[in-house]
C-alpha cells in the first residue's frame, strides 16, 4: 500500500519556532476493516516519547528527515537538533554551536538554497526536492495483506517540549529539574496536541 501525505504550513515562520525543545510529528495509521493496524508510525507513548524516535532512546543518535517511511520504525519529526562542539546532539543552550537537523516546516516563500545560515535548513531536508516553503511531501509504502480495504489515519501532532529535553534534566542533582522532570513524568501522556487530523479509505 502506497501513499503520500502533505504537509502543509500556513504559518508566517518555521513552524514549530521559538525555543528550540518544540517539536511536530506525523502520526500515521493504517487499519484494515476490522479496525485492526496494520501499520503506525508517530505513536506517542505514556511517557511522552514518540516510538521509533532514535533521539528519545538514545541522547546521542537523532531521527533524520525522511523522504520516504518503509516502517513504524521511522517517524518524519519536524525539529531542530542542536549539536556542541564535538558534534553531539545537546539540549543545552550554552553548549550549542550548529544545528545537526533543522527540518522545520518552512512558511511560503521560504527559499532554503538562498537562506542565510542562522535560519537554514540542515540535514537531509536540505537535499529532499518536496520539502520546500510551505510544507513537505512523505511518501510511506506499507506491508499491507492483498486484496483488503484500509483506512489511512493522519495527524500532526505538535509538542512544546520533547522527551529528551526535559530527560536531560535527570543528571542534574537539584531541586529545581528534579521537580521539573517530576512534573513532566505525571504529565507526559498528555504532552501533546492535534494540530490536523485527516483520513482517507482505499480499496
Amino acid at each position: 500500500l502506497t501513499f503520500t501525505v502533505d504537509a502543509r504550513s500556513l504559518s508566517g515562520h518555521k513552524f514549530p519556532t521559538g525555543y528550540p525543545s518544540r517539536r511536530t510529528w506525523l502520526h500515521v495509521a493504517v487499519t484494515d476493516a476490522q479496525g485492526r493496524t496494520v501499520f503506525e508510525s508517530g505513536a506517542l507513548d505514556s511517557t511522552g516519547a514518540i516510538r521509533g524516535n532514535d533521539n528519545d532512546v538514545d541522547p546521542l543518535k537523532w531521527e533524520p528527515h525522511y523522504e520516504q517511511i518503509t516502517g513504524g520504525d521511522q517517524v518524519q519529526i519536524y525539529e531542530p537538533i542542536l549539536g556542541d562542539r564535538n558534534g553531539a546532539p545537546t539540549t543545552g543552550l550554552l553548549t550549542a554551536v550548529r544545528y545537526l537537523k533543522d527540518n522545520r516546516l518552512l512558511p511560503r516563500g521560504f527559499e532554503k538554497a538562498t537562506a542565510e545560515a542562522e535560519i537554514g535548513v540542515y540535514g537531509e531536508a536540505a537535499r529532499d526536492v518536496d520539502f520546500v516553503g510551505g510544507g513537505d511531501r512523505v511518501r510511506y509504502i506499507v506491508d499491507a495483506p492483498a486484496g483488503g480495504s484500509f483506512t489511512v489515519s493522519v495527524e500532526l501532532r505538535y509538542q512544546p517540549i520533547g522527551y529528551r529535553w526535559a530527560h536531560n534534566l535527570e543528571r542534574y542533582d537539584a531541586r529545581e529539574p528534579k521537580q521539573f522532570v517530576t512534573y513532566y513524568n505525571a504529565l507526559s501522556s498528555s504532552s501533546s496536541v492535534v494540530v490536523a487530523a485527516t483520513n482517507a479509505a482505499t480499496h
